[in-house]
């Protein structure tokens, strides 16, 4: 049985076909979003060269779910994403998303506690079945970052310098309007 917190090493061949290590045989993206869904870490490299290739298939994942009219990304997100990539704004960005990210995962975390001790549905089955998909999908958002992985000062510590960052990009943003 495949180990859970190995990543899935996928191997795309000069023919660009991608090639699943663990069952031998090939996969599509869609293979690869589905292994994401259900929690698992994937890795991407080229046979030949040994690049990873892991968030140039991500992408275009993404692309193609919101392309296909399943719309995460609001078009003023992706306008802001791109104009990152030209500002000095791009060193802020990558940590902003991710403390964004891990404060959804949080907070959802803790709706779903709570939903489960007032919940009549939480003694159905399937419920727990329902909050494990949820996880995983909140892992594959977030880089399987982990709630919870440091002590109540670290995240104080985290708090308050992701509110100075949050500062900094905001000063930064107004200064370019101008």
């Amino acid at each position: 049985m495949a180990e859970i917190n190995k990543p899935l090493l996928i191997k795309r061949y000069a023919s660009r076909r991608l090639y699943n290590t663990e069952t031998s045989d090939y996969v599509t993206l869609e293979d690869i979003a589905l292994f994401i869904r259900e929690g698992r870490e994937v890795q991407i490299v080229d046979l030949k060269s040994g690049d990873d290739l892991t968030r140039q298939y991500l992408l275009q994942i993404i692309s193609e779910h919101e392309s296909r009219g399943e719309n995460v990304l609001p078009v003023d997100v992706l306008t802001d994403l791109v104009r990152s990539y030209t500002t000095q704004a791009a060193s802020v960005v990558p940590q902003f998303l991710q403390a964004s990210f891990e404060m959804l995962r949080d907070g959802q975390s803790k709706a779903m506690e709570n939903m489960g001790k007032a919940n009549p549905m939480a003694a159905m089955p399937g419920f727990e079945a329902m909050r494990a998909q949820q996880a995983a999908f909140f892992k594959a958002m977030t880089g399987g970052m982990i709630p919870g992985s440091s002590g109540p000062a670290k995240e104080e510590d985290d708090l308050v310098e992701i509110k100075s960052q949050l500062a900094e990009l905001q000063e930064k943003l107004s200064k370019l309007n101008k």
